[in-house]
């Protein structure tokens, strides 16, 4: 096959019929989008992982350890909230 998307040895790989009636510059956005998600998504895998075996020295605000933080989805109540201020505002 000579499509666009096909790749060997699966050929064109498409079951949920996204690429139907689209055109080739569409098919691109769709493939630079899959890939910046792809990144993304490596990134947060990441940064999931490596605070299980490292942790920043210091304070992430006034009294409270970057090793006080537990990990994973119970961090985001454990941060106080100048933590949050200093994460997004500076």
């Amino acid at each position: 096959e000579i499509e666009i998307g096909v790749v060997a040895p699966t050929g064109f790989f498409d079951p949920l019929g996204l690429s139907t009636n689209i055109d080739a510059e569409t098919f691109e956005a769709y493939r630079a989008s899959e890939l910046k998600h792809g990144r993304v998504c490596m990134l947060a895998v990441i940064g999931y992982i490596v605070p299980e075996v490292f942790r920043f020295p210091g304070e992430i605000a006034p009294g409270v350890a970057f090793a006080d933080i537990p990990n994973g989805v119970a961090a985001i109540e454990a941060v106080p909230s100048l933590g949050w201020l200093q994460m997004f505002f500076l």
